[in-house]
C-alpha cells in the first residue's frame, strides 16, 4: 500500500464529549431520558468510562500516544446545576483537567454544548424558547471567565442540526418531539446562541488581553447522492435534503444569513462568525425523495450500517468552504467498529483525503479517544482508539490507536506502517 505525507500545518487530535465518558448521576436531559427507559440497551450514563475520576489516566494515555490537540466538552448541568447557581467545585475540576492536558503538551479545544441540557433548562423550553438565548449566554460567560486564561479554541455548539432533527423530528433523542416547525425554531434559536456566544467569547478574552481566540461550531455534514444517478427528480431531492439539513444551517450559523427554512429571531448582521469551519463527517445518504437516509446493499458499511465513503470528506469540506472560506477543522471523523477490524483502514483512507486536498485543513480530531456511551445505544457501539472494559474500566490502546500514534510521530503514513496496520483490512458490506 502507498504511503503519504500529511500537510505540515495539520494537527492530529482526538475528541470526546462529557456525558459520554464522565459517568456520575448528573441532572441532564439524557440522564432523565435514561430514567424514563428511553435507551435501547439498558446501560447507564452513571457508569460510562468513569472519566470524571480517571481523567488523569486518560490524559496520560493521550500524551503517550502523542495526541497534539484534544476536543472535549464541559457539562453544563455540572457547572450550572440550578438556574443561576454555579458549582465552583465542578469548575475547579475542569480547570485542573485543562491545566494537566496543557502540561502534557496537548492543546485544548473546548466544546460548550454537546447534546445535553440541564433538566431545568429543558423545562423552560430549552432551545425552542428564544428567551433562552440569554440563559445560554450566561453559561458561556461563566465558562470564559473560568477557563478563558487556559483555552483559546472554542466550539460553541456541537452538531446543532443533529440535535434538532434527532430530538424534534421523531428520531428518538430527547425531548422526543416530532414537529418540523419546532425543528426550524430550535435551529434558528441555536444559530442566535452561536452568534451571540461568538461575540461574547471574543469580547471577554480581548478584555483579558488575549488576541488568539478562535471560535466556531461543529456542523454535522453528510455527502448526499441520488439512488439513481440518472434521475433528475432524485437529484432535485438531493439538493433539497442537502440544503435543509446543512446548507441553510451553515449560512445562518457562520454568516448570520437566515434563509428559508431558517428564521431570523433577532437582529443579526451578515458577517463571518467563525475562525474555523468545524466539520463532523461520518457517512453518505442516498436519496429518492427529500429527507431519505438510504444505503445501497453493495456499499461498505460500519457496525451501525452507515456507508463508509471516504471521498465524502472531500465533498463536504469543499461544500462548506465554498459557503465560508475559512480554515477547516475536522472536529469529528470516526467509525463504529467493535472488533477494530477496519478502523486502521478507515484512518488511512480519511487522512489520505486530507493529504490530497488543496483546502486549508488545519486539524483532524478522530472520534473517539476511548470507547464511550453511544447515546441511545449505550455501551453497545464502539468508536474508540482505546478499548474500555466497562466492568473493570481498564483501558487498552487498540491496534488502530497504535497506528494513529505512529502517524502522529512521523506526520505521515509510511509504506511500512500501511503494510503492518492496514494491509488485509476490509470494510463490511
Amino acid at each position: 500500500m502507498n504511503g503519504y505525507r500529511l500537510p505540515k500545518h495539520l494537527l492530529l487530535g482526538t475528541a470526546s464529549s462529557s456525558a459520554q465518558i464522565e459517568g456520575g448521576d448528573v441532572s441532564h436531559t439524557w440522564r432523565e431520558w435514561e430514567r424514563h427507559g428511553r435507551l435501547r440497551a439498558g446501560d447507564s450514563f452513571t457508569c460510562a468510562c468513569d472519566h470524571w475520576k480517571r481523567w488523569k489516566e486518560d490524559i496520560d494515555i493521550m500524551a503517550a500516544m502523542g495526541i497534539e490537540t484534544y476536543r472535549f466538552s464541559v457539562e453544563w448541568a455540572r457547572i450550572e446545576p440550578k438556574a443561576g447557581v454555579f458549582d465552583e467545585d465542578a469548575i475547579r475540576h475542569y480547570r485542573e483537567e485543562i491545566l494537566y492536558m496543557k502540561e502534557q503538551g496537548i492543546i485544548p479545544c473546548l466544546t460548550l454544548h454537546h447534546f445535553t441540557d440541564p433538566v431545568w433548562f429543558a423545562r423552560r423550553g430549552g432551545f425552542a424558547n428564544p428567551a433562552n438565548v440569554k440563559t445560554f449566554l450566561r453559561y458561556v460567560g461563566v465558562c470564559v471567565r473560568s477557563f478563558g486564561d487556559l483555552v483559546s479554541d472554542y466550539v460553541t455548539i456541537n452538531e446543532p442540526n443533529v440535535y434538532a432533527f434527532m430530538g424534534y423530528a421523531g428520531q428518538g433523542f430527547p425531548p422526543g418531539d416530532n414537529n418540523l416547525i419546532t425543528v426550524r425554531r430550535v435551529l434558528s434559536v441555536m444559530a442566535g446562541c452561536h452568534i451571540r456566544a461568538y461575540e461574547r467569547i471574543h469580547r471577554m478574552r480581548k478584555a483579558m488581553g488575549y488576541t488568539d481566540t478562535r471560535v466556531g461550531i461543529s456542523l454535522h455534514m453528510r455527502a448526499f447522492a441520488p439512488m439513481n444517478p440518472m434521475s433528475t427528480l432524485q437529484e432535485r431531492s438531493v439538493q433539497i435534503s442537502r440544503w435543509c439539513f446543512q446548507g441553510s444551517v451553515a449560512r445562518a450559523f457562520l454568516l448570520g444569513e437566515f434563509l428559508p427554512p431558517m428564521e431570523k429571531l433577532g437582529r443579526f448582521e451578515r458577517n463571518v462568525y467563525c475562525e474555523f469551519l468545524g466539520i463532523n463527517y461520518y457517512t453518505r445518504n442516498h436519496v429518492i425523495k427529500p429527507g431519505d437516509d438510504l444505503t445501497r446493499p453493495q456499499d461498505p458499511k460500519n457496525d451501525y450500517g452507515w456507508e463508509i465513503y471516504p471521498q465524502g470528506l472531500a465533498e463536504v469540506m469543499r461544500e462548506l468552504y465554498d459557503i465560508c472560506p475559512r480554515p477547516i477543522w475536522v472536529t469529528e471523523c470516526g467509525v463504529c467498529d467493535e472488533k477494530d477490524s477496519f478502523r486502521s483502514l478507515y484512518i488511512y483512507d480519511q487522512l489520505a483525503v486530507i493529504a490530497r486536498s488543496e483546502l486549508p485543513v488545519e486539524r483532524f480530531y478522530f472520534w473517539s479517544f476511548t470507547d464511550n456511551f453511544e447515546w441511545l445505544d449505550g455501551e453497545q457501539k464502539r468508536f474508540g482508539l482505546v478499548y474500555v472494559n466497562y466492568r473493570t474500566q481498564r483501558r487498552t490502546v487498540k491496534k488502530s490507536g497504535q497506528f494513529y500514534r505512529e502517524i502522529i510521530r512521523d506526520h505521515a503514513v509510511t509504506e511500512d506502517m500501511a503494510e503492518r496496520y492496514v494491509a488485509g483490512e476490509n470494510y463490511h458490506t
